[in-house]
C-alpha cells in the first residue's frame, strides 16, 4: 500500500502546483538584476544595441531589409515578455487582454514600464475612416534611438523598428495578430523639440476587427 499522509494524501500532494506565499510575489517577480539599483546602465544598453545593430546590418539590401531584421530580433522578446508581465499579476487579474484598447494599453503602461521605466507617451486611433485597423503608440524619445549615429545616406533608419518587433510579439502572443513598424515624426509639440519622436503603426488583421465587433454585440 502506498505511503499516506495524515490526511489521507500521498506526501508532497499539497505542494503540487504553484503555491503564492502571503504578499502574492512568486519567483517571477523576482529581478535577474541582482545588482543594488537592479538596473541595466543606459552606456551597458547602449553598446549591447549597437552591436544587435552591426549585426543586423550585415548583408541587408537597404533600409527596409535593416529594419524587417530588427523588427524580427525583437518579436521573440514580446513573445515571452507576455508571459512574464501577466504570470507577475495576482492570481485573480492573470487574464489575456480581450480588447484591442485592453491590449494598448497594457503595451502603453506595463510593457513601456518594465522596458523603459516609464510609459509611452500617448495612445491614439487613426482618424481616417479607411483605415479602422490602424492605431498608434508614440515615444517623444525612444531610448534605443537616443545612442544610434544614423549616417545621412540612411537617414530615414528608424532602429525602434526594434521595439516595433517586440509590441508586435505581444500582440501576436495576445492571439491579436499585427504588423507594427516605426515611423520618425520628429518634430515641435508642447513648446518642445523632439526630433526622435516614433509613432509605432500598430495595423491589426481583420479576422482582429472581427472579433471586436462580436465583442461589442455582445
Amino acid at each position: 500500500m502506498a505511503n499516506m499522509g495524515a490526511a489521507g494524501k500521498p506526501p508532497g500532494k499539497e505542494a503540487a502546483g504553484l503555491r503564492y506565499p502571503t504578499n502574492m510575489k512568486t519567483i517571477y517577480n523576482r529581478s535577474l538584476n541582482r545588482s543594488k539599483t537592479s538596473e541595466l546602465s543606459q552606456a551597458s544598453f547602449a553598446y549591447l544595441f549597437s552591436e544587435m545593430v552591426s549585426y543586423a546590418q550585415k548583408r541587408v539590401t537597404g533600409i527596409q531589409d535593416l529594419e524587417k531584421r530588427l523588427n524580427h530580433q525583437g518579436h521573440p522578446i514580446g513573445l515571452k515578455l507576455l508571459d512574464l508581465l501577466l504570470i507577475r499579476e495576482p492570481p485573480r487579474s492573470q487574464t489575456r487582454p480581450l480588447t484591442i484598447i485592453s491590449l494598448l494599453h497594457f503595451i502603453k503602461i506595463n510593457v513601456w514600464q518594465h522596458l523603459f521605466g516609464r510609459q509611452a507617451d500617448r495612445l491614439e486611433k487613426s482618424s481616417n475612416p479607411d483605415t479602422p485597423d490602424e492605431y498608434m503608440i508614440v515615444d517623444n524619445e525612444p531610448l534605443v534611438n537616443a545612442y544610434i549615429s544614423v549616417p545621412k545616406e540612411m537617414s530615414q533608419l528608424n532602429c525602434a523598428a526594434y521595439v516595433a518587433g517586440i509590441i508586435e510579439g505581444v500582440c501576436d502572443g495576445a492571439a491579436f495578430p499585427a504588423r507594427v513598424t516605426a515611423h520618425t515624426v520628429g518634430g515641435k509639440e508642447e513648446g518642445e523639440m523632439w526630433p526622435g519622436k516614433t509613432v509605432f503603426l500598430v495595423k491589426f488583421q481583420g479576422e482582429v476587427l472581427e472579433r471586436e465587433a462580436l465583442i461589442g454585440k455582445g
